[in-house]
């Protein structure tokens, strides 16, 4: 391999993730965002695990707890989902309602689109790294198998 890609794909990976932070916060101010911004995420990660393998690409926490995290994020879409329903409004309702003051700073409003978009990131980003990692666990195990005694 050449050497210059395992460092050039490290030095892809923080700035890979804050672009997908970015998507993240554009998608809670707009239409869309959680799922491009947890496929960018994903996509940095399949990254490191082509250049650097697998045991280096997990050192990183939320490699390791991916599918922990596509849990927390279903709960998050679910329940912003549903939770409006206990309160009497429609499902998906949009929070603050439109009588009342938003709160943010700046262009960035919080509202339940952003929580939902978030949850949706982390649904996206936890499946793929999950596939990528277990993908990465079969090949490695068949590879030690054939290269045994």
């Amino acid at each position: 391999m050449i050497s210059f890609v395992p460092p050039l794909s490290r030095l892809l990976l923080w700035p890979s993730l804050i672009i997908a932070l970015s998507l993240w916060l554009k998608g809670g101010a707009s239409v869309g965002g959680g799922f491009p911004a947890g496929a960018l995420a994903g996509l940095a990660v399949l990254l490191q695990y082509v250049t650097a393998g697998r045991d280096q690409a997990r050192r990183f926490v939320a490699v390791r707890y991916a599918a922990p995290l596509a849990g927390v994020g279903l709960l998050l879409v679910v329940g912003t989902a549903f939770v409006p329903v206990l309160a009497g409004y429609t499902p998906m309702s949009l929070f603050p309602r439109p009588d009342q003051p938003e709160i943010g700073v700046g262009g960035l409003h919080l509202h339940t689109a952003l929580v939902f978009e978030g949850g949706l990131m982390l649904i996206v980003f936890g499946l793929v790294v999950t596939v990528i990692d277990r993908f990465a666990l079969r090949t490695g195990t068949e590879t030690e198998e054939e290269s045994g005694p």
